[in-house]
């Protein structure tokens, strides 16, 4: 893959971000409502007082207005002040990244490393016990409610058996990396469940149709071994359908599990969706879509180097 093909790529970022900005602008401000509701029944709170605030928020401007100064500001690294807390937007954003990325890598890896395996296996042993055992599993994972499911395990680890906490990111006042983990394998599980369910659904799919393939089974007739054709000359190929499924959906494991980490109190970015939401607080509202749609497009982008990277034969002029 060319440079000047990436360079193309993360120009066109630029306009499409526009773009996705004034739609979620938009839909976010004709919402019913507004982020000084929760002051208008306040007996103590007075209309002077609530004019003074939406002035302060730039809220009593025309929304073209509105919008032209947040999407000025915002590419500037200017993301406002939080309506809620007063604070920075960008601190709020970016101190809520860590626990994040530690709750949604450590899920993306593990759904990987059980994925593909169990995909494969799936596929190599096709109409046996195996594979009708994997897709029970499968078809479970993936028609099972999060929610429900985070819930049972919270009942069962946490409440019945006291095995693991029920909540939270640490134990206050020990915050050890034992601990640590011992917060995050619930958690950490029910996020890759859910993506394990269905990538080794794909997995599957794409290695029957590869090891169906006349070169597959000039190998074999070759007298070239299962286990080399299945890692050395399938596995590469199938990775390819794969990838495009695994690069969208990690665009929406790292930008924050929104259900997970609501039901497990973790402070992450998926809690901090739900609490400005329920706050009607647009300026962390917008940032935190941003930064979603930003992962969004970047994951498009890294899943084309992938399949260059896969296979040879792929390039990008």
């Amino acid at each position: 893959m060319s440079l000047s093909y990436i360079f193309k790529r993360l120009l066109g970022m630029v306009p499409l971000l526009l773009g996705v900005s004034l739609i979620l602008f938009g839909v976010l401000h004709l919402a019913p409502g507004g982020p000084l509701d929760v002051y208008a029944d306040n007996p103590s709170v007075t209309q002077e007082a609530l004019d003074n605030m939406k002035r302060a928020f730039g809220l009593d401007q025309p929304l073209p207005v509105q919008y032209f100064k947040w999407v000025t500001a915002f590419f500037q690294g200017e993301w406002g002040f939080s309506i809620r807390t007063a604070q920075p937007v960008m601190e709020e954003v970016l101190a809520r990244v860590p626990a994040t990325l530690m709750l949604s890598g450590s899920a993306f890896v593990l759904a990987l490393i059980v994925a593909l395996p169990l995909g494969i296996l799936s596929a190599t042993r096709r109409y046996t016990v195996v594979d009708y055992f994997i897709t029970l599993l499968s078809f479970l994972g993936i028609s099972t409610p999060v929610f429900w499911l985070a819930l049972m395990l919270q009942l069962l680890f946490a409440v019945q058996w006291k095995l693991l906490p029920s909540a939270g990111m640490q134990t206050i006042g020990d915050g050890s990396l034992p601990d640590i983990l011992r917060h995050l394998a619930l958690p950490m599980f029910i996020l890759a469940f859910a993506s394990v369910a269905g990538w080794s659904r794909y997995m599957r799919s794409s290695m029957v149709e590869i090891l169906s393939q006349d070169y597959i089974r000039t190998a074999r007739a070759k007298g070239v071994s299962s286990r080399r054709v299945t890692y050395s000359h399938a596995f590469r190929n199938a990775l390819i359908p794969v990838v495009t499924v695994v690069a969208l959906d990690s665009a929406a494991i790292l930008s924050g599990a929104v259900i997970t980490e609501t039901i497990f109190a973790w402070p992450g970015l998926g809690r901090l969706f739900i609490d400005s939401m329920n706050g009607r607080d647009y300026p962390v509202l917008m940032a935190l879509l941003m930064v979603g749609s930003f992962a969004l497009v970047v994951s498009n982008l890294v899943a084309d180097l992938a399949y260059s990277l896969i296979d040879p034969r792929i390039r990008y002029d």
